[in-house]
């Protein structure tokens, strides 16, 4: 096992850096200091996404021959290091680090020229419908169904969870297209226009959100949708293949370096705020709990350095992506409770208004206590999306420890 590193991803970490300082726009960076993601549009995403495009970089993950970098393991490591560092955008992963993968595996050669330059150039917005009302993490219970009729599936059913469905131009679904005695055997992968007749995007309005902020969680409702049979990806009744292809790369992203630059940014907060006549940061307690948190951190990157050694070799990640998510989401939530807790009674003000172009009305409290408690709120969720926290211990008793 090798973690190290050649002068040559060195340079290219110093590539990175100097582009990102010549190319963040400042008025970004400010809003994205005060309130990570919720203060950005749909626009801004894109523009972000279309100036990594314009360098080349808009999909770290992608192969050279379908338009990616062809960054090495360490390369896309250290890329994604400084775009943490820098609190930049994250890339909206739906289109570029989800259905793409798969439509590149499993897509016929038309599939590919006619969804994936633009998904590359982020001119269209993707979305997901995998999660369905009443189904939990039973992922093939879904009931959402696609019958064909001629050239034409028509497809009923609903979605849930699904996030920024409201911005979509595509949505890339699993619908039940026969009824068999094993579940999964019954289930499709199809991409659907989200422009068709019979489309419904319902808000679900989540905790995190208040009146007039972020909202970014919907109900879709399928009602006699019109999908062309060429939208099919790969063959009936094996979408429950891709899909498990698929969540490979939801659930097996580097989780190490946001969460270093969240602990910094805590302990830098830390240092603001006062506990009695000195900073926070001198109070043991809150000392022990930033030094438990820091080295399970330490401990993830490690895990992560040593998953980058087999990819190296040419390995697969396998069942350690939901090793990685399971980690990665638990310490996700404990520094947002830390942050909270840094924040203090600023965090109180729940309904504290975002850095708006054009608002007016003055926030309550310094700019990094507005977005704590919806922070808080939100990240509750990581441990249950892309298959919950209990699920995935169950495949790796399954998978590693062979239980």
């Amino acid at each position: 096992m090798d973690l190290s590193f050649t002068p040559e991803d060195f340079a290219f970490q110093q590539e990175v850096r100097t582009w990102i300082e010549e190319n963040y726009p400042q008025e970004m960076r400010q809003r994205m200091r005060r309130s990570p993601g919720s203060s950005l549009t749909k626009e801004d995403h894109v523009a972000w996404q279309q100036a990594l495009f314009s360098r080349g970089w808009s999909a770290p993950g992608w192969p050279v021959e379908h338009g990616g970098p062809g960054f090495t393991p360490s390369q896309r490591y250290l890329f994604d290091l400084e775009m943490a560092r820098a609190n930049t955008p994250l890339i909206i992963p739906f289109g570029l680090g989800m259905v793409a993968p798969v439509i590149m595996k499993y897509g016929s050669t038309d599939q590919k020229e006619k969804y994936l330059p633009d998904i590359l150039a982020s001119r269209t917005w993707w979305c997901q419908g995998y999660s369905e009302p009443g189904a939990g993490s039973d992922l093939a219970s879904l009931r959402t169904k696609a019958v064909r009729e001629g050239d034409y599936y028509t497809v009923n059913g609903s979605k849930t969870w699904n996030t920024l469905g409201q911005h979509a131009d595509m949505i890339f679904c699993l619908v039940r297209t026969s009824d068999e005695s094993i579940r999964q055997v019954g289930i499709s992968f199809l991409l659907i226009d989200m422009h068709s007749p019979g489309i419904e995007v319902q808000p679900i309005i989540t905790i995190d959100c208040p009146p007039e902020g972020h909202q970014e969680i919907n109900m879709i409702h399928f009602t006699d949708v019109k999908v062309p049979v060429e939208n099919l990806i790969g063959e009936e009744g094996k979408g429950w293949t891709y899909a498990k292809y698929l969540l490979e790369f939801e659930r097996g992203n580097a989780y190490s370096h946001g969460l270093k630059a969240a602990l910094q940014r805590v302990r830098q907060i830390s240092q603001l705020e006062r506990d009695g006549e000195e900073a926070l940061a001198s109070n043991p307690d809150f000392q022990q709990k930033l030094s438990e948190t820091e080295i399970a951190i330490s401990a993830m990157e490690f895990t992560e350095l040593r998953i980058l050694s087999s990819l190296s070799a040419g390995k697969n990640v396998g069942p350690e992506s939901s090793l990685l998510k399971c980690r990665g989401t638990e310490l996700q939530q404990t520094l947002t409770e830390l942050a909270l807790e840094v924040a203090g009674s600023y965090g109180l003000a729940f309904d504290n208004p975002a850095p708006v172009r054009g608002l007016n009305v003055e926030p309550i409290g310094p700019d990094y206590a507005a977005a704590t408690a919806p922070d808080y709120f939100n990240t509750r969720k990581v441990s249950i999306y892309a298959g919950s926290n209990e699920i995935q211990r169950n495949i790796m008793a399954k998978m590693v420890l062979g239980l």
